[in-house]
């Protein structure tokens, strides 16, 4: 079946590879926060109302992707209210919009949501927890987007990267050229997730709402496969790049404080995904090496 995709938040590096799968099969329009602003009621009837046109003259099925986030989680501690308005309020206005059309949403949220005290990786029904300010922004969108009635999914991902905007391969890349040694914090588990593998992925899910086999739950969690910590990860970059990763040294998160507490261990279980007949994405260090031959 054609898809057509309105994906709010289409300048950031998600929505731009969402953007870049456009094709044949698929039709995507992806506007940037300054030409829709999810906040705003009438911009956001517009949109989905010229989706609906669009995909209608295509023989197409409309789906919502939401990949609008404040995502700058330092600056949240002190910007809470700006935050809650992209990650909050937006996907309200987008969800109840979107139940209004009859339009299916997908809306992308993070393992920030979490404590971050597990031990193994945490599951969909797992109690929520955040201790950020961008992880309460981040679940509130959440509860908006599952209480909205709208035909919805959430899928939570984790420490995204690609070739637009910045992250944390980009910086350490960039710093890898300028500095000896780095020091990078040692003791926090994550899944890195290439956005260009979790745009694929969000397509397929997409494609098969769209096809009347939406998984049965509303939830799921999809990131590259495997776990590592922030120093792990940056070492592997620097193999990439073909550096010494032994100039990238270890650290604790005491010796390495940061405006926003970071979870401990973020890694989600990929499980919801697969048994919902989802393509797993590859392991995150494969991606990786993808990454930089791309």
């Amino acid at each position: 079946m054609r898809l057509a995709l309105l994906v709010p938040g289409g300048s950031g590096q998600l929505g731009r590879d969402l953007a870049a799968l456009a094709g044949p099969e698929v039709e995507v329009v992806a506007p940037a926060s300054a030409e829709l602003d999810v906040r705003a009621v009438g911009q956001v009837v517009e949109a989905v109302d010229a989706l609906k046109s669009r995909a209608a003259e295509l023989g197409a099925a409309p789906v919502v992707v939401n990949a609008s986030a404040y995502t700058a989680v330092d600056a949240a501690e002190t910007d809470e209210l700006r935050a809650f308005g992209v990650n909050g309020d937006g996907p309200r206005v987008l969800a109840a919009v979107c139940s209004s059309r009859r339009v299916p949403l997908v809306h992308v949220s993070t393992d920030y949501v979490f404590p971050g005290d597990a031990s193994q990786p945490y599951e969909v029904t797992d109690a929520l927890g955040p201790r950020s300010a961008y992880g309460r922004t981040k679940a509130a969108g959440e509860d908006a987007v599952l209480g909205s009635g709208a035909s919805a999914w959430i899928v939570r991902t984790s420490w995204v990267y690609g070739k637009h905007g910045a992250n944390f391969v980009k910086t350490i890349q960039r710093l890898a050229g300028e500095r000896d040694q780095l020091t990078v914090v040692d003791d926090q588990l994550g899944s890195p997730t290439w956005s260009a593998d979790l745009a694929t992925g969000l397509v397929e899910l997409a494609g098969r709402i769209a096809a009347g086999e939406g998984p049965a739950s509303r939830v799921l969690h999809c990131t590259g496969g495997g776990e590592v910590t922030w120093c792990g990860f940056a070492r592997a970059i620097f193999e990439e790049i073909g550096a010494d990763p032994e100039r990238v040294r270890p650290c604790t998160t005491e010796e390495f404080p940061r405006p926003a507490p970071r979870p401990a261990y973020s890694v989600l279980s990929n499980a919801s995904w697969t048994d919902a007949g989802l393509t797993p994405l590859r392991p995150w260090r494969e991606a990786l090496a993808e990454y930089f031959r791309d």
